[in-house]
């Protein structure tokens, strides 16, 4: 059978970000977890051309154009957005410590996005997730949907999979939008039957029950998936075929804004392997992402920052 040319679709929530500023003065952009990482995918790898699609619901009002269009300015299709009239996409505000890290305080409690699988359209959406060799998904991507859009979801992520689509989740959990870790865990350990890689975090390993030093014996029960586990400035682990290894992150003299560190890792270690390059590889390149992404501020960084960590011969591979 032909491999398919690499082509991702990434499901989540966009949202406005403000951001304050030490003068008080606050300043407006767009951010999610999902849409981080797209944008960061599309620029690690724009020499293979369109392949990243964002899959999300926004409203019909002119900030939700003007995300729509800063999508497409950053190399992400929105063909398969829904527009949902008289909605309106959710709102967040950073608020920075002097450390760099970050405090998020939303305002999504009627987002467009959380009737996502079930309202007018979503039949046509879902079906359209055929067309894609590889699914991006998040904790907070399933957290913010109602029951009825996640379940739909879920069960065509599942049919999908086991047709050969490689899904990514990464686990991502906000406690915030979670009614308790029990249910959370459920859920993720649904995802997780069927999923070709896994990101979490030290502190999410909590969630479910584990903690680094027994997280190879849990993932023991999902033999198919790749697990990749962050932690921050210090060395991830990577759980691959039963075997662990380390790989150092690089250090940053200056943390600026952590915001989007993750997301941007993940971007950098999903592209890594899908071209090929051993776990290790693109966990060393997925490091250096991200430690280019904590020198600035927001979630988006300049796109002249963002580091060339793929050569133009490593992804024209993707397109073939």
């Amino acid at each position: 059978m032909q491999r398919k040319p690499f082509t991702i679709a990434m499901i989540g929530e966009c949202m406005i970000e403000l951001q304050e500023r030490s003068d008080g003065a606050i300043t407006m952009t767009f951010g999610g977890d999902t849409f981080n990482t797209a944008a960061y995918m599309a620029r690690l790898g724009e020499e293979i051309g369109p392949f990243v699609s964002y899959v999300s619901a926004i409203g019909d009002d002119p900030y939700s154009d003007a995300m729509a269009k800063f999508w497409r300015d950053q190399g992400v299709a929105d063909d398969l957005v829904l527009r949902r009239p008289g909605k309106r996409p959710g709102l967040y505000i950073i608020k920075l410590e002097p450390s760099g890290e970050r405090h998020f305080f939303y305002w999504r409690s009627d987002a467009a996005v959380r009737e996502c699988f079930e309202c007018e359209g979503s039949d046509d959406l879902l079906a359209a997730l055929g067309r894609f060799s590889a699914i991006y998904v998040s904790g907070i991507s399933i957290a913010v949907l109602k029951p009825a859009s996640r379940e739909r979801l879920f069960v065509r992520l599942a049919e999908l999979a086991a047709g050969g689509t490689a899904i990514h989740f990464d686990c991502n959990y906000r406690p915030l939008l979670w009614e308790n870790k029990e249910t959370t865990r459920a859920l993720y350990e649904r995802l997780f039957g069927f999923a070709a890689s896994i990101l979490v975090t030290v502190e999410e390993l909590e969630v479910m029950g584990t903690d680094l030093a027994h997280a190879a014996e849990y993932f023991k029960r999902f033999p198919q998936a790749e697990v990749v586990v962050k932690d921050g400035a210090k060395p991830c682990t990577l759980i691959v075929g039963g075997a662990v290894s380390t790989v150092p992150a690089e250090t940053v003299a200056q943390v600026v804004d952590t915001t989007a560190a993750g997301d941007s890792f993940s971007a950098a270690y999903i592209l890594g392997r899908t071209l090929g390059l051993a776990p290790e590889e693109a966990a060393r390149r997925a490091h250096t992402t991200a430690a280019a992404v904590v020198r600035h501020r927001g979630a988006i960084i300049p796109k002249a920052a963002t580091p060339k960590v793929f050569s133009a011969a490593e992804t024209v591979t993707a397109s073939a």
